[in-house]
């Protein structure tokens, strides 16, 4: 039945791949700058950090989904400027408050992740970088971050998995992505569940495989870097 429906499916896991990779690459982003605020010395960014992170942490991704899908467009937070197609995906309102609600969820676990790298990093490092007259800014781009980011690549990978799961949270309101269109598949195919199931199983296994054997090879890289 998947085979049978192999381009469907395919289109289905485009829209996963989109919001995986775009949100991946944005939380990434904004983790690092929650984690530089958090370790920073201006303690009014340090409370704001720490604020944002505990509030978002503890909201289910859903709830924060529903915000940007439903009620955003209440107070004038609208994506509809976002309206372009790649390939077989069209990027639209929809796909847009996805990657919105899972960057700002993701990006508050790439932020704790980070600081426990930040931590690791011996502090007489800062020191010496602040005895040559390096700034804050200075130190924690040439110096604290990158080790940050090499002593953070296991947890980092797992917050990575993590959000390539919950790519299916976005089907609930309007985005056919995988987890959607296994349960239309379902709906419209009963006698044959357990292999649909199955199917998209597996193929959810190979994508979170291929994704740990990218963050192993690139672990071992930094290690013998280090």
């Amino acid at each position: 039945m998947v085979w049978d429906n192999r381009g469907d499916v395919a289109t289905a896991f485009s829209y996963t791949l989109v919001l995986f990779v775009t949100s991946g690459i944005l939380s990434l982003v904004m983790g690092t700058i929650l984690a530089a605020m958090r370790v920073g010395p201006v303690a009014v960014m340090r409370w704001a950090a720490s604020t944002y992170v505990t509030l978002v942490r503890n909201t289910p991704l859903l709830i924060i989904y529903m915000f940007f899908r439903i009620g955003g467009p209440k107070i004038d937070l609208k994506f509809t400027w976002v309206d372009w197609t790649i390939g077989n995906v069209d990027l639209d309102t929809y796909v847009a408050s996805g990657i919105v609600a899972l960057t700002v969820y993701t990006s508050t676990f790439v932020c704790e992740a980070l600081r426990s790298g930040v931590n690791a990093v011996p502090i007489g490092q800062a020191e010496a970088a602040r005895a040559i007259g390096m700034p804050f800014a200075g130190t924690m781009r040439h110096v604290i971050i990158p080790q940050a980011f090499r002593a953070s690549v296991p947890p980092l990978a797992s917050v990575q998995i993590a959000l390539l799961k919950n790519t299916t949270v976005i089907g609930a309101l309007g985005v056919v992505e995988a987890f959607t269109y296994m349960y239309e598949l379902t709906n419209d195919n009963a006698a044959a569940r357990i292999g649909i199931f199955l199917s998209f199983a597996a193929i959810f296994v190979v994508l979170v495989e291929l994704l740990s054997f990218a963050a192993n090879r690139l672990e071992r890289r930094w290690s013998v870097a280090r």
